[in-house]
């Protein structure tokens, strides 16, 4: 970590309040993953209004995803931020009065405004923050604070749950993210320079959604991210409900923290590595990882595969994300970023939405197992189109995809 010594102490001061923040924040959304699907369940919901309730979270995240990057491109980076946690303070405290499916579905959709505030002005401020030569590194060293609260959350999330119930679990939610508020406050907001590329090639605010998401340096990363983001939708929202279903003796907040420590340690490294040797060797092995996590989900029926599924899983998390938020940081300008996030990332909130609602319709006859079984084909589709598009064609896609070239549509600064 000797790079933030590197860094000026405003920047550096920054960087650790952002950090902790996003700690409290993520302790506050993950501290409900492994009740909530439970929780439905318990006041009577089938496995397709299950789907639809943890679906709902993607729909929040498709609607105003698009709008807030733009709002961190034009107005500010710290104000979208602060949106965000806002949302996750009041989100939780609904679910102490609401039991109807449908209003559940328009609370879970609400709650979604938060995760598509915060992570799209969170990694552009880490962005704009980063020194370029060093950006996969400072990356890989500021989203640590992900796989952090998602292993601390869910184990005392679960864990609070199983010995005062639902209702102080739902004020945790809440208090922790004032918490991150009141840090979030303190954060300064970085200036945000127009270099002349990027003067040049900025894209206007009325530029056609299409046009950008057609752009041969997008549209890849956007399409990787929909299929990861079906099969990671489809785990999030079911995996709870197969561990109580198979009667294994295991709290699914177990199966959350193993794969966060199995992020967390890859994190550890991972970024100063890409900076070395590109982000394409590292993002065909983190699809690798999702192949064999939702293989081995397909056939899980003992808490040790559920663990090590989930370890694996967290493996290729844990290089997925900061790769390819670091992949579309090479590719866009600072003047753009916030909508290019915005963008590319709303490929993993599309697969999110979709996953839960469609598994969910066909759970019954599918049962889980046939879920992950789709899902492993869905991140085996994955694997292969980044191997053979995620370049200008096939032979330089397999060459950066395996870290023998460089990003061909990587632009300077």
């Amino acid at each position: 970590m000797k790079v933030f010594l590197m860094l000026e102490v405003p920047v550096r001061r920054n960087l650790v309040i952002l950090f902790a923040a996003a700690l409290f924040f993520w302790c506050s959304m993950a501290s409900l993953l492994p009740t909530l699907p439970a929780y439905v369940e318990d006041i009577g919901g089938t496995k397709q209004e299950i789907g639809m309730v943890m679906g709902g979270f993607a729909i929040g995240l498709l609607l105003f995803r698009p709008r807030l990057g733009r709002m961190v491109d034009g107005h500010s980076r710290k104000a979208v931020l602060l949106l965000g946690i806002v949302v996750a303070a009041i989100a939780p405290l609904g679910y102490l009065f609401v039991k109807s499916i449908p209003l559940l579905i328009a609370l879970r959709a609400f709650h979604g405004i938060s995760i598509a505030a915060f992570t799209t002005a969170y990694s552009t401020l880490v962005v704009d923050l980063s020194p370029v030569s060093h950006r996969g590194e400072v990356i890989g060293y500021m989203s640590l604070v992900q796989p952090i609260g998602v292993a601390v959350g869910p184990a005392v999330g679960g864990l609070l749950q199983e010995q005062a119930g639902y209702q102080p679990l739902f004020v945790l939610a809440s208090g922790l993210a004032i918490l991150s508020a009141i840090g979030a406050s303190a954060i300064g907001q970085p200036k945000v320079g127009r270099d002349k590329a990027g003067d040049a090639a900025a894209l206007p605010d009325n530029i056609a959604f299409w046009r950008l998401l057609l752009s041969p340096r997008l549209r890849i990363p956007t399409l990787v991210m929909l299929l990861i983001g079906l099969a990671f939708g489809a785990m999030s929202t079911f995996v709870p409900l197969y561990i109580r279903e198979t009667k294994v003796d295991l709290n699914p907040g177990w199966f959350y923290t193993a794969a966060a420590i199995a992020s967390f340690s890859l994190r550890l490294f991972i970024g100063r590595a890409s900076d070395r040797y590109g982000r394409g060797l590292f993002i065909t092995a983190s699809l690798a990882c999702y192949c064999g996590a939702m293989l081995m989900l397909s056939q899980a029926n003992s808490a040790v595969t559920f663990l090590l599924a989930g370890a694996i899983e967290g493996s290729g998390g844990g290089i997925f994300f900061p790769m390819m938020i670091a992949l579309i940081s090479d590719r866009s300008y600072s003047t753009e970023r916030g909508r290019v996030f915005a963008l590319c990332v709303g490929g993993f909130d599309l697969g999110m939405a979709i996953a839960g609602p469609v598994f969910g319709s066909v759970a019954q006859q599918l049962s889980y197992q046939g879920i992950f079984t789709i899902s492993t084909g869905l991140a085996f589709l994955a694997l292969v189109i980044f191997l053979t598009q995620s370049n200008k064609d096939v032979p330089h896609s397999l060459k950066f995809a395996f870290g023998r070239e460089s990003d061909t549509y990587a632009l300077e600064g």
